[in-house]
Parts: C-alpha cells; structure tokens; sequence
C-alpha cells in the first residue's frame, strides 16, 4: 500500500488560516499538525475527522492513498501530428500493431467529445511512438472493426455492429486518405468514393493503384452527390459555373476526397480556373462538416451527398451518382469482427437505416464488387 497523501496545505492556505490557527481549531498542537501536513505522521480517525471539521470539507478530501500505477502499452502514433506533450488517444490494433490515435480536430459523428482509451506521451527517442497509459481495459482486438472513411452512416453500421458485440472505430477521412491509411495497415476497412478519370470507373483502379496487397471490395451504395445549399437554394445554385457568382462563398473538401475530385472535373470540364471559385481553398473534412458549414451560414454552398443536406435540413442540388464501397484486406476477412460487418451489411434491419437517410441506393450493401 503506498504512503497516505494529503491536501491540507491547499486547503489550509484556501481557507485563509495559519497552520497555528488550523491546529488550534482541530484541537491539536502545532507540532503534530505541521508533521501531519508534512506527511511525515499519519493522523487518527479522530483526528482526521477534527481537520476535516475545521475546514468545512470531508476526510477524503484531505487524505488519500496514490493511485496504483495503470498499465501502458508502446504504440505507434496515427492520425492527427503526433502531440509535443500528453494527450488523450484512442488507442486500437490492426494486424497485431498498437495505434494510438490523438482526439483532435473532428468528432466522429459529429456530436460531444469522444471517449479517450488512454494517455500518450511521445518518445523522444523514438519518432512517431508513444507509451500510452490505459485509462480502462483494452478493447478485445478480435471485435474491434477499424474502419475509415467519409460516409455519415458509419454511426448505423457502429450501432448494428454494437448489437453482434463488436465495436467500430471510425475516424472521418477522405477516400484516398482512407486507402492509403489501409495500406500502411492502420485500418480492416477503407471506404472510397473514387473516380478514375482515365478509365471511368469507381474505386477498382484506385485500389490497384495504392493498396499494394489483395483486397476484397464489397458494395454499400450508390449515392446522390451534389452542391448542398441553404433550404430553398436562395442563390439559385445549379452548376459550377455559379459558384464563380461574386458573393457565393464554397466550402471544400480536402484534397484526395471524392468529392473534391468529382468537383475538380466538373471545373476542368466547364474551363474554371480553381482561382475564380471563392473559398475554394476552405476545407473541411466528411459531408456532414460541409452540410454544417452552410447550415452555419459560414459557406452558401458545398458538394457532399444528399443524406447530409436532409439531416440538417439543407437544400440539395443532384449532380449525378456515385459508388461507394468497403475496401477490405483479404487477410483480415477472418476476424470475427470483419465477419460481423459483413454479416450486418447483409441484414434488412441495417439496409432499412441507411436507406431512410435517403440518397441512398442500397442494392449493393453487402454484395462483392466486380473487378
């Protein structure tokens, strides 16, 4: 058992009193107090009690027993710029590495502050590692999902996954963000919404292009993209050419996301110069930042999926269809976890969620893709 700790200074000195004046309120002598203070004695339950009186508080707020050091892990930082000084993490293992991964910048879903697993503090010596201090049990590696992507029904797949005892983490990224973090093996699943402007097609050549290892590609939907706008579109916005209007302000995505590149060749297509798009370089990250960014009167205008604009009850401006599949690494099929996911992909309860977002074509969910 460790050596028994005490506030009675910082209370003491709070509550404006000498420690003469405190020992003769307690009814103690001067000399037993300062030892008490000092912490070289150890007080009687009387005399702990008669402290606590004195100063208008309980025993257990002026002594108390050190913590018992709380286990640590070594991980590898991911995400975010690893922090200069402690910070709270969420902390995962993805093919037997531990990634820790700093809580800043967006909330997953948007709402409240997220859940920190632990504290990391990085090694000096070792760039990019962190000896993370666990904060509660670790997760059960064999059902935690780590899935990243833009797609606003994460929160539906995390609820139906919940239901078969697995947990997703998820993290907003853009689409090639996601397939490059899959291959650097810090996710079991990247969603992308990628348009290979050479071939036509969605997500295949992207896949074979960044992901050096095999992979099975399955179906989630065929979404509504399009320019989200103040309800009622005020601005009358209907194609790129009135986002160079003087007075509409953009909010972008980042570069790499599938909207940012469905974007970038409508621009091309209709000879706008990137320059001439007010708040062009203003980016956020997921479709719901950019619906909240307009709801916030901060942008009048966006390009995301419809599913976004209706949950913040925003204007919408269809520009065509889109893909979007899961991109997962063939040797993580066999994780309970992954099974999990696919095995909620295929049930009418999580269909039946995401379709009522609406936007959202469902027919694919669950179903592999054809290379």
């Amino acid at each position: 058992m460790g050596q028994l700790q005490t506030r009675l200074r910082q209370v003491r000195l709070a509550a404006g009193l000498s420690q003469e004046a405190l020992a003769r309120k307690a009814e103690i002598s001067r000399q037993a107090y300062v030892a008490i203070e000092r912490g070289v004695a150890v007080p009687s339950t009387e005399v702990a009690l008669r402290l606590a009186r004195a100063l208008g508080t309980t025993v257990e707020q002026l002594f108390f027993l050190p913590e018992a050091a709380r286990p640590a892990v070594v991980a590898e930082l991911v995400g975010p710029p690893a922090p200069a000084a402690a910070q709270r993490v969420r902390l995962f293992r993805v093919g037997g590495r531990w990634l820790a991964q700093p809580l800043v910048g967006p909330t997953p879903g948007g709402a409240g502050l997220p859940w920190a697993d632990g504290i990391a503090r990085p090694d000096p010596a070792r760039p990019g590692y962190a000896t993370v201090e666990l904060l509660g049990e670790e997760r059960d590696a064999g059902r935690t999902v780590v899935m990243l992507g833009c797609d606003p029904a994460a929160a539906l797949v995390a609820a139906a996954l919940r239901q078969r005892g697995v947990e997703l983490v998820w993290t907003p990224t853009g689409s090639r963000a996601a397939l490059e973090a899959l291959a650097r093996g810090e996710a079991h699943v990247a969603g992308c919404h990628l348009l290979d402007l050479e071939s036509g097609r969605y997500n295949f050549p992207w896949v074979t292009r960044l992901v050096p290892f095999a992979c099975t590609v399955v179906g989630f939907a065929v979404w509504q993209q399009g320019f989200i706008v103040a309800p009622g579109n005020p601005l009358q916005i209907r194609d790129v050419g009135d986002l160079t209007r003087p007075g509409v302000r953009l909010v972008n995505r980042e570069a790499g996301a599938g909207a940012r590149i469905l974007l970038d060749l409508l621009l091309a297509r209709a000879g706008i110069p990137a320059s001439a798009v007010a708040g062009y370089t203003c980016e956020v990250a997921g479709h719901l930042a950019v619906a909240d960014a307009v709801r916030a009167g901060l942008a009048d205008v966006g390009i995301g999926v419809q599913a976004a604009a209706i949950a913040r009850g925003l204007g919408f401006v269809p520009l065509g269809e889109e893909r979007y599949d899961l991109v997962i690494p063939k040797h993580f099929l066999d994780l309970p976890g992954v099974a999990a996911l696919l095995d909620a992909l295929r049930h009418p309860a999580l269909r039946r969620q995401v379709e009522l977002l609406g936007g959202y074509d469902i027919a694919p969910m669950g179903v592999p893709a054809a290379a």
